[in-house]
C-alpha cells in the first residue's frame, strides 16, 4: 500500500541588505517565511524544510560579533515558538533551522523538529563545523554538535536532519539510516564552484547508499558586503534510487520545491538492494581508529 508523503523545500532570496540592523533583518526574514510556509501548505505540503540558518545572511562569511544577537534558546526562543503554531495551524511537519543558545557564549547551528500537531520533537545539532577561507567561518559562531544522530518519528514518517557541511560525511548519514529514516533534510549555504559539482552527487549518493529519501536546501543568490560567491539554489528532492525528482531551476531567487514521494518505495528498493543485510560492520572499525 502506497504512503505518500507531500513535501515542501524553501530556499529564500535574503530580503533586507545584510548591513541592516541584525533584529530589522530577522523580523524581515521571517515575515517573509511565514507567507511561504503558507503557500506550501496551500500547495498540500505534509512537511516543510527551511534553508540553514534561514532568519538571516549567512553571516559566517565574516567574523563579527553582532551576529550572536541572532542567537535563541531551542525550544523556548521565539523563532521555534512561532514555528511551533504555524505547524500546529497548517497541519504540517517542520524543520526549522536556527542559531542557538545553549549557554550564553555556546551557541550550536541547530534545526528544531516539530510535528503536525504543533509539538516539539527535539533537535539536531550541527556536527562538522567548517573554517576555512574565503568566508566560512563557522567556528567562531558554533560548537560542534553534540547530540549524534537522532532520527524523528513524525506524522509523516521518521525524519533524520545533516546541516550544510555535514553532507561531505558519510558516516553521518549512515548513522541516520540505521536509527530508521526515511527521509533526511539537508538545509545548506554552499557558494558556486567545487560546492556546485558535489550538490547533485554527494546526497544522491547517501540516498542510494542508505535507501532512503533526501531533501536538500540551498540559499539562492549573492550576500553583499561579503565576496565569497554566489548561493546557488537549486534545491531538489531525491529518491532511494538517487534520482532527482523535484527540483528548483532558480539559482538567484526565492523558490518553493514541491515534491511527492512514496515511502513505500524504500521497502521496494532495499528488498532488491540488500545493502543493510550485507554490511559487514564488525570489518569497518579502521574508520573510528584511523
Amino acid at each position: 500500500m502506497a504512503r505518500i508523503v507531500r513535501g515542501a523545500l524553501i530556499q529564500a532570496k535574503l530580503c533586507e541588505p545584510a548591513t541592516s540592523p541584525v533584529e530589522k533583518i530577522k523580523a524581515s526574514m521571517i515575515d517573509l517565511h511565514v507567507d511561504l510556509i503558507a503557500q506550501a501548505a496551500d500547495q498540500g505540503a505534509q512537511v516543510c524544510c527551511l534553508q540553514e540558518l534561514f532568519y538571516g545572511p549567512y553571516f559566517c562569511a565574516e567574523q563579527d560579533a553582532k551576529w550572536y544577537e541572532m542567537t535563541e534558546r531551542v525550544p523556548d526562543g521565539p523563532t521555534t515558538k512561532l514555528m511551533m503554531e504555524l505547524a500546529k495551524k497548517h497541519e504540517m511537519v517542520m524543520i526549522v533551522p536556527v542559531y542557538e543558545e545553549d549557554l550564553t557564549g555556546v551557541y550550536y547551528n541547530a534545526a528544531a523538529v516539530i510535528d503536525a500537531d504543533g509539538s516539539y520533537l527535539g533537535k539536531f545539532r550541527k556536527m562538522h563545523i567548517p573554517h576555512c577561507s574565503p568566508g566560512f567561518w563557522e567556528k567562531f559562531y558554533f560548537r560542534p554538535g553534540n547530540l549524534g544522530y537522532p532520527v524523528f518519528d513524525t506524522r509523516i514518517g521518521k525524519v533524520g536532519v545533516y546541516i550544510c557541511y555535514d553532507r561531505h560525511f558519510p558516516d553521518g548519514a549512515r548513522c541516520l539510516g540505521l536509527g530508521g529514516a526515511e527521509i533526511v533534510f539537508n538545509p545548506s549555504a554552499t557558494v558556486a564552484g567545487l560546492s556546485e559539482y558535489l550538490w547533485t552527487l554527494e546526497q544522491p549518493a547517501h540516498a542510494v547508499a542508505n535507501q532512503y529519501f533526501v531533501g536538500a536546501i540551498n540559499r539562492p543568490g549573492t550576500e553583499g558586503p561579503w565576496n565569497i560567491g554566489q548561493f546557488y539554489g537549486q534545491s531538489y528532492f531525491c529518491d532511494p534510487r538517487g534520482q532527482l525528482f523535484a527540483q528548483s531551476k532558480k539559482r538567484d531567487e526565492t523558490d518553493i520545491v514541491i515534491g511527492e514521494m512514496d515511502f513505500e518505495m524504500i521497502r521496494e528498493v532495499r528488498n532488491t538492494w540488500q545493502f543493510f543485510r550485507d554490511r559487514r560492520p564488525e570489518t569497518y572499525g579502521a574508520i573510528t581508529e584511523l
